[in-house]
């Protein structure tokens, strides 16, 4: 196992790597921001019930978990650029069957081995970007990444009035993209020079050990992200708006998101990150407090935007004090963990912020992710400060 370094070595950054790994990262965001709801109101144009989609969907978690135990042997098989190529493959051919097939069972396959091999894109790009990009560029480059995981998701569902949600058109079309983009990636990598290290389940659980504030970083990026797509359109609903700005409110949460994450890098850059990070983690604590208290329509979306810049501001920062702090083998345990805590996040996110609205009010939802990000703010400046 590779230790946590200290001093950081300068090296002109290897660009092949960094753009195959950004592209991979673009397609990972297009393909889930897709298929999560194309599956589900496709699902439920045939008549599946609720239960069943939601069953569905879990499939998809299943393979992410699934990619997050066994990423350690499958790097000791093979190197990480080729099981980023396999697993766009792979992507490519779980679509293709989506689009040919209305089999439900083999749609529960097909979504299982869909987040297996995302989640493999996302964890070895990662920890390939990472292992790729000089520290004095670190931070610019995570926010490219940022923008372009962003740009994916934002891009995702707005194909879907385009395409239809039937006769499998957007599944087909969105695997003939990821197949190009796993044939630029194979372009890319052979004038890459930098290759990730193995990694173990091992390292892993080490990872969690010497890193809780990175890990509790992405936890609350997870919470705070996750409550603000899924459960915030709720608030705005029971608050008086219409369906249409609650959809809208999305929309302007992702666009502004993608487009400050390169600034973020800047800053990143340029300041003490760890100072960026509590300043992100404040200001979408605040953000969210201030919710309630906003009635205009204009000012609310504004301070979404905000919210939303910020608390993926929190993931930009983790990902570059990962590179900044870690070598080798735990740089892909640090992605892995990164998956897992990102994963625990948004289910606690989308689950407390719902309960809260339910047991006490719509304002207590919006309330109870910002006194989350208070806490977290608090602990974040305590651990700087030791």
């Amino acid at each position: 196992m590779t230790s946590k370094t200290v001093e950081v070595g300068d090296f002109a950054p290897d660009w092949p790597a960094i753009i195959a790994v950004v592209l991979g990262v673009t397609a990972f965001s297009v393909a889930q921001g897709l298929t999560y709801p194309l599956i589900s109101l496709s699902l439920e144009g045939r008549g599946v019930s609720a239960a069943t989609i939601g069953l569905n969907a879990m499939g998809f978690a299943a393979g992410l978990a699934a990619a997050t135990l066994l990423l350690g042997r499958l790097t000791k098989l093979a190197s990480a650029d080729r099981l980023i190529i396999a697993s766009l493959c792979g992507c490519s051919l779980c679509l293709a069957t989506l689009a040919s097939t209305s089999s439900l069972p083999v749609w529960f396959i097909a979504r299982f081995a869909l987040g297996f091999f995302v989640s493999m894109v996302f964890m070895l790009g990662e920890a390939w970007l990472n292992t790729a990009c000089p520290d004095r560029l670190r931070g610019r480059v995570s926010g490219l990444y940022g923008a372009g995981m962003c740009g994916g998701f934002a891009a995702g569902p707005l194909a879907i009035p385009l395409l239809g949600t039937s006769g499998g058109l957007g599944f087909a079309l969105l695997a003939i993209y990821i197949t190009l983009v796993a044939f630029l990636t194979g372009l890319l990598t052979m004038g890459a020079r930098t290759r990730p290290e193995p990694s173990s389940t091992r390292d892993l659980f080490a990872f969690f050990r010497h890193a809780p504030i990175l890990i509790l970083m992405v936890l609350m990026f997870g919470f705070a992200d996750i409550a603000a797509i899924s459960a915030m359109p709720v608030y705005f609903v029971k608050t008086g708006h219409s369906q249409a700005f609650a959809a809208l409110s999305v929309t302007v949460l992702a666009v502004p998101t993608a487009l400050a994450q390169p600034f973020v890098g800047v800053l990143l850059d340029k300041l003490p990150r760890r100072r960026v990070a509590i300043s992100a983690a404040a200001v979408a604590a605040t953000g969210y407090l201030a919710i309630p208290l906003v009635t205009s329509a204009p000012l609310l979306l504004a301070l979404f935007a905000v919210i939303g810049a910020a608390s993926f501001a929190l993931y930009t920062a983790a990902l570059t004090m990962l590179g900044e702090e870690y070598r080798g083998s735990m740089l892909v345990a640090g992605s892995a963990a990164f998956a897992l805590a990102y994963a625990a996040g948004s289910a606690a996110g989308s689950g407390a912020t719902g309960f809260l609205m339910s047991l006490i009010n719509p304002a207590a939802g919006p309330l109870g992710v910002g006194v989350v990000l208070v806490v977290s703010t608090l602990i974040f400046a305590a651990a700087g400060r030791r």
